[in-house]
Protein backbone atom coordinates (compact mmCIF):
# COMPACT_ATOMS: atom_id res chain seq x y z
CA UNK A 1 0.00 0.00 0.00
CA UNK A 2 1.39 3.40 -0.92
CA UNK A 3 2.05 6.07 1.63
CA UNK A 4 -0.75 8.20 0.06
CA UNK A 5 -3.31 5.42 0.50
CA UNK A 6 -2.35 5.05 4.12
CA UNK A 7 -2.82 8.77 4.65
CA UNK A 8 -6.27 8.66 3.02
CA UNK A 9 -7.37 5.74 5.17
CA UNK A 10 -6.10 7.44 8.24
CA UNK A 11 -7.93 10.62 7.37
CA UNK A 12 -11.20 8.99 6.30
CA UNK A 13 -12.92 9.39 9.63
CA UNK A 14 -11.97 13.03 9.70
CA UNK A 15 -13.52 13.59 6.30
CA UNK A 16 -17.03 12.45 7.27
CA UNK A 17 -18.10 15.60 9.11
CA UNK A 18 -16.96 17.69 6.21
CA UNK A 19 -19.09 15.69 3.78
CA UNK A 20 -22.05 15.99 6.07
CA UNK A 21 -21.62 19.71 6.25
CA UNK A 22 -21.41 20.00 2.49
CA UNK A 23 -24.61 17.91 2.03
CA UNK A 24 -26.48 20.17 4.44
CA UNK A 25 -26.26 23.10 2.03
CA UNK A 26 -27.72 21.87 -1.28
CA UNK A 27 -29.68 25.05 -1.77
CA UNK A 28 -26.55 27.14 -1.62
CA UNK A 29 -24.87 25.02 -4.28
CA UNK A 30 -27.87 25.10 -6.64
CA UNK A 31 -28.54 28.76 -6.06
CA UNK A 32 -32.03 28.03 -4.60
CA UNK A 33 -33.24 29.69 -1.43
CA UNK A 34 -34.53 27.53 1.44
CA UNK A 35 -38.20 27.93 2.42
CA UNK A 36 -39.33 27.94 6.04
CA UNK A 37 -42.65 26.24 6.88
CA UNK A 38 -44.93 28.46 8.93
CA UNK A 39 -47.24 26.66 11.38
CA UNK A 40 -50.81 27.94 11.67
CA UNK A 41 -51.43 28.85 15.31
CA UNK A 42 -54.16 26.89 17.10
CA UNK A 43 -57.38 28.84 17.70
CA UNK A 44 -57.63 30.24 21.21
CA UNK A 45 -59.53 28.14 23.72
CA UNK A 46 -62.99 29.48 24.65
CA UNK A 47 -62.92 31.46 27.85
CA UNK A 48 -65.22 30.12 30.56
CA UNK A 49 -67.57 32.64 32.12
CA UNK A 50 -66.64 33.94 35.54
CA UNK A 51 -68.53 32.96 38.68
CA UNK A 52 -70.16 36.39 38.79
CA UNK A 53 -71.30 36.05 35.17
CA UNK A 54 -72.74 32.61 35.88
CA UNK A 55 -74.62 33.76 38.94
CA UNK A 56 -76.08 36.64 36.95
CA UNK A 57 -77.12 34.22 34.18
CA UNK A 58 -78.86 31.98 36.70
CA UNK A 59 -81.20 34.88 37.50
CA UNK A 60 -82.36 35.13 33.87
CA UNK A 61 -85.60 33.64 32.58
CA UNK A 62 -85.44 30.03 31.27
CA UNK A 63 -84.72 31.14 27.70
CA UNK A 64 -81.84 33.35 28.83
CA UNK A 65 -80.43 30.61 31.08
CA UNK A 66 -80.67 28.08 28.26
CA UNK A 67 -78.80 30.32 25.81
CA UNK A 68 -76.02 31.19 28.26
CA UNK A 69 -75.38 27.73 29.65
CA UNK A 70 -75.74 26.00 26.29
CA UNK A 71 -72.76 28.06 25.15
CA UNK A 72 -70.84 27.12 28.28
CA UNK A 73 -71.68 23.43 27.88
CA UNK A 74 -70.72 23.36 24.20
CA UNK A 75 -67.39 24.98 25.04
CA UNK A 76 -66.73 22.43 27.77
CA UNK A 77 -68.78 19.19 27.72
CA UNK A 78 -67.27 18.24 31.09
CA UNK A 79 -68.81 21.32 32.76
CA UNK A 80 -71.28 19.61 35.08
CA UNK A 81 -72.84 22.81 36.42
CA UNK A 82 -73.51 24.16 32.93
CA UNK A 83 -75.11 20.89 31.86
CA UNK A 84 -77.38 20.73 34.90
CA UNK A 85 -78.57 24.34 34.61
CA UNK A 86 -79.14 23.88 30.87
CA UNK A 87 -81.20 20.73 31.49
CA UNK A 88 -83.40 22.51 34.05
CA UNK A 89 -83.92 25.46 31.70
CA UNK A 90 -84.84 23.18 28.79
CA UNK A 91 -87.44 21.43 30.94
CA UNK A 92 -88.85 24.80 32.05
CA UNK A 93 -89.16 25.79 28.39
CA UNK A 94 -91.26 22.70 27.69
CA UNK A 95 -88.52 20.65 26.04
CA UNK A 96 -88.29 17.63 28.35
CA UNK A 97 -86.66 15.32 25.80
CA UNK A 98 -83.83 17.81 25.29
CA UNK A 99 -83.56 18.17 29.06
CA UNK A 100 -83.15 14.42 29.49
CA UNK A 101 -80.61 14.25 26.64
CA UNK A 102 -78.54 17.04 28.19
CA UNK A 103 -78.54 15.32 31.58
CA UNK A 104 -77.38 12.08 29.97
CA UNK A 105 -74.52 13.98 28.32
CA UNK A 106 -73.46 15.09 31.80
CA UNK A 107 -73.64 11.47 32.95
CA UNK A 108 -71.19 10.44 30.23
CA UNK A 109 -68.47 12.28 32.16
CA UNK A 110 -69.96 11.93 35.64
CA UNK A 111 -72.00 8.69 35.75
CA UNK A 112 -72.40 8.85 39.54
CA UNK A 113 -73.51 12.47 39.72
CA UNK A 114 -76.65 12.49 41.85
CA UNK A 115 -78.12 15.72 40.49
CA UNK A 116 -77.58 14.61 36.89
CA UNK A 117 -79.40 11.34 37.60
CA UNK A 118 -82.36 13.30 38.99
CA UNK A 119 -82.29 15.70 36.03
CA UNK A 120 -82.37 12.83 33.54
CA UNK A 121 -85.29 11.25 35.40
CA UNK A 122 -87.25 14.50 35.55
CA UNK A 123 -86.84 14.94 31.80
CA UNK A 124 -88.07 11.42 31.07
CA UNK A 125 -91.04 11.77 33.42
CA UNK A 126 -92.04 15.13 31.93
CA UNK A 127 -91.78 13.56 28.47
CA UNK A 128 -94.09 10.70 29.54
CA UNK A 129 -91.18 8.27 29.20
CA UNK A 130 -91.07 7.36 32.87
CA UNK A 131 -89.87 3.83 32.16
CA UNK A 132 -86.48 5.32 31.27
CA UNK A 133 -86.43 7.30 34.52
CA UNK A 134 -86.49 4.21 36.71
CA UNK A 135 -82.91 3.06 36.18
CA UNK A 136 -81.23 6.42 36.94
CA UNK A 137 -83.49 6.88 39.96
CA UNK A 138 -82.66 3.45 41.34
CA UNK A 139 -78.99 4.35 40.98
CA UNK A 140 -79.64 7.65 42.76
CA UNK A 141 -81.31 5.93 45.72
CA UNK A 142 -78.22 3.79 46.22
CA UNK A 143 -75.93 6.83 46.08
CA UNK A 144 -77.95 8.89 48.57
CA UNK A 145 -80.45 6.62 50.32
CA UNK A 146 -81.39 9.34 52.82
CA UNK A 147 -82.37 11.95 50.22
CA UNK A 148 -86.14 11.98 49.79
CA UNK A 149 -86.09 13.43 46.27
CA UNK A 150 -85.04 10.28 44.43
CA UNK A 151 -87.61 8.18 46.29
CA UNK A 152 -90.39 10.66 45.54
CA UNK A 153 -89.51 10.82 41.83
CA UNK A 154 -89.27 7.05 41.70
CA UNK A 155 -92.82 6.94 43.02
CA UNK A 156 -93.94 9.19 40.15
CA UNK A 157 -92.10 6.99 37.64
CA UNK A 158 -93.73 3.86 39.02
CA UNK A 159 -97.15 5.54 38.97
CA UNK A 160 -96.69 6.58 35.34
CA UNK A 161 -95.70 3.02 34.41
CA UNK A 162 -98.75 1.58 36.22
CA UNK A 163 -96.85 0.07 39.14
CA UNK A 164 -99.18 1.49 41.76
CA UNK A 165 -98.15 -0.47 44.84
CA UNK A 166 -94.50 0.33 44.26
CA UNK A 167 -95.35 4.00 43.74
CA UNK A 168 -97.13 4.21 47.10
CA UNK A 169 -94.24 2.42 48.77
CA UNK A 170 -91.75 4.93 47.35
CA UNK A 171 -93.78 7.88 48.62
CA UNK A 172 -94.04 6.30 52.06
CA UNK A 173 -90.26 5.95 52.04
CA UNK A 174 -89.84 9.59 50.99
CA UNK A 175 -92.15 10.77 53.79
CA UNK A 176 -90.24 8.69 56.33
CA UNK A 177 -87.15 10.69 55.35
CA UNK A 178 -88.92 14.05 55.06
CA UNK A 179 -92.17 14.11 57.05
CA UNK A 180 -94.80 16.64 55.99
CA UNK A 181 -93.02 17.30 52.72
CA UNK A 182 -95.49 19.18 50.48
CA UNK A 183 -94.00 17.83 47.24
CA UNK A 184 -94.33 14.20 48.32
CA UNK A 185 -97.81 14.77 49.73
CA UNK A 186 -98.84 16.34 46.44
CA UNK A 187 -97.63 13.29 44.53
CA UNK A 188 -99.66 11.07 46.83
CA UNK A 189 -102.71 13.30 46.47
CA UNK A 190 -102.60 13.36 42.67
CA UNK A 191 -102.31 9.58 42.66
CA UNK A 192 -105.51 9.47 44.73
CA UNK A 193 -107.20 11.93 42.37
CA UNK A 194 -106.14 9.96 39.33
CA UNK A 195 -107.73 6.88 40.83
CA UNK A 196 -111.03 8.61 41.57
CA UNK A 197 -110.58 9.41 45.27
CA UNK A 198 -111.00 13.19 44.96
CA UNK A 199 -112.09 13.67 48.57
CA UNK A 200 -108.94 12.06 49.96
CA UNK A 201 -106.82 13.98 47.46
CA UNK A 202 -108.41 17.23 48.67
CA UNK A 203 -107.67 16.37 52.30
CA UNK A 204 -104.01 15.70 51.57
CA UNK A 205 -103.61 18.82 49.41
CA UNK A 206 -105.27 21.10 51.98
CA UNK A 207 -102.65 19.92 54.42
CA UNK A 208 -99.83 20.30 51.88
CA UNK A 209 -100.61 23.93 51.00
CA UNK A 210 -100.19 24.98 54.64
CA UNK A 211 -96.68 23.56 54.93
CA UNK A 212 -93.43 25.49 54.46
CA UNK A 213 -92.09 25.07 50.96
CA UNK A 214 -95.48 24.63 49.30
CA UNK A 215 -95.21 25.86 45.72
CA UNK A 216 -97.59 27.18 43.10
CA UNK A 217 -97.94 23.62 41.78
CA UNK A 218 -99.32 22.46 45.12
CA UNK A 219 -101.95 25.21 45.16
CA UNK A 220 -102.88 24.71 41.52
CA UNK A 221 -103.30 20.98 42.04
CA UNK A 222 -105.64 21.78 44.92
CA UNK A 223 -107.56 24.09 42.58
CA UNK A 224 -107.82 21.23 40.09
CA UNK A 225 -109.15 18.78 42.67
CA UNK A 226 -111.63 21.33 44.04
CA UNK A 227 -112.86 22.22 40.57
CA UNK A 228 -113.35 18.60 39.59
CA UNK A 229 -115.65 18.25 42.60
CA UNK A 230 -117.69 21.27 41.51
CA UNK A 231 -116.19 23.63 44.10
CA UNK A 232 -115.53 26.22 41.42
CA UNK A 233 -115.64 29.35 43.58
CA UNK A 234 -112.80 28.16 45.80
CA UNK A 235 -110.92 26.77 42.81
CA UNK A 236 -111.18 30.12 41.01
CA UNK A 237 -109.79 31.93 44.04
CA UNK A 238 -106.70 29.73 44.02
CA UNK A 239 -106.32 30.04 40.25
CA UNK A 240 -106.34 33.83 40.35
CA UNK A 241 -103.97 33.89 43.31
CA UNK A 242 -101.07 32.57 41.25
CA UNK A 243 -101.86 32.91 37.55
CA UNK A 244 -102.30 35.78 35.08
CA UNK A 245 -105.98 36.54 34.34
CA UNK A 246 -105.97 34.99 30.86
CA UNK A 247 -104.39 31.74 32.08
CA UNK A 248 -106.74 31.58 35.07
CA UNK A 249 -109.71 32.08 32.71
CA UNK A 250 -108.58 29.21 30.49
CA UNK A 251 -108.05 26.88 33.44
CA UNK A 252 -111.44 27.78 34.89
CA UNK A 253 -113.08 27.12 31.53
CA UNK A 254 -111.35 23.74 31.41
CA UNK A 255 -112.69 22.87 34.86
CA UNK A 256 -116.21 23.97 33.95
CA UNK A 257 -116.11 21.86 30.79
CA UNK A 258 -114.86 18.84 32.73
CA UNK A 259 -118.05 18.94 34.83
CA UNK A 260 -120.35 18.61 31.82
CA UNK A 261 -122.32 15.35 31.47
CA UNK A 262 -120.76 12.52 29.52
CA UNK A 263 -121.09 13.02 25.80
CA UNK A 264 -120.70 16.79 25.98
CA UNK A 265 -117.88 18.49 24.13
CA UNK A 266 -114.69 18.61 26.19
CA UNK A 267 -111.57 20.70 25.74
CA UNK A 268 -108.87 19.23 23.54
CA UNK A 269 -106.13 20.29 25.92
CA UNK A 270 -105.42 18.62 29.22
CA UNK A 271 -104.79 20.23 32.59
CA UNK A 272 -101.01 20.13 32.20
CA UNK A 273 -101.25 22.20 29.03
CA UNK A 274 -103.25 24.86 30.83
CA UNK A 275 -101.70 25.34 34.23
CA UNK A 276 -99.00 27.93 34.62
CA UNK A 277 -95.81 26.02 35.36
Amino acid sequence: MTRLAVLLLAGGLLALPVLAAEDAKPAEKSGLKSVKLVETPAPPKPVKATRAEREAAMRLDPLGRAAFFNREFVNDPTDIEAGLVLSEAQRALGNPKEAADTAHRVLLFAPQNYEALLAAARGHIANNDAFYAIDPLQTATTLKPNDWRAWSLLGVAYDQTKRSEEALSMWDKALSLSPDNPAVLTNQAMYKAGNGDLAQAETILRRAVTLPGATIQVRQNLALVLGMQGKLAEAEKLLRQDLPPDVADKNLAWLQASLKPAGSATPARDWNSLKGG
